[in-house]
């Protein structure tokens, strides 16, 4: 992985797209450090698989929110688009952690905080030392087209 490569999780790919999410359902962004991890094939991920920041300086605990999946989710000319127009940001503090490593968005509506993708942020990203952004591709954090 490089700098920035979202990763869908397998496991997401079913649940996301089965209709139980309600379009008022809360996506979040949450940032972890590498006690645990993220891969692909996690057989429920979830944000309580992985070890969030501290919270004594500008990290609160669950992350930011980035909107609600109705909100995230387009369609046009037979392409899924799941999207955002907020980055989440976090400002510089010295207290801050200083092992960031992925940000992981996740639905916190739902029962058990299930995990959706995870972006890479080439940890360990120093949250003390500068304001940590992530930026979603202009494209989308993720785009599924119909075959």
């Amino acid at each position: 992985m490089a700098l920035g490569d979202v990763v869908i999780f397998d496991e997401a790919m079913e649940y996301t797209h089965d209709g139980d999410w309600a379009s008022t359902d809360d996506i979040w962004c949450a940032i972890v450090d590498n006690t645990v991890a993220p891969t692909e094939a996690q057989a429920t991920p979830a944000l309580a698989d992985f070890t969030q920041v501290g919270t004594a300086g500008s990290y609160a605990a669950g992350g930011l929110v980035l909107t609600t999946w109705g909100a995230m989710i387009s369609e046009a000319g037979g392409i899924l688009t799941f999207d955002t127009a907020v980055n989440p940001s976090w400002i510089q503090n010295a207290l801050n952690d200083v092992d960031a490593y992925w940000g992981i968005v996740y639905n916190t509506t739902q029962v058990g905080d299930p995990a959706i993708a995870y972006v890479d942020l080439a940890g360990p990203a120093d949250m003390s030392a500068g304001t940590l952004t992530i930026t979603w591709n202009a494209n989308g954090i993720y785009r599924i087209t119909k075959a």
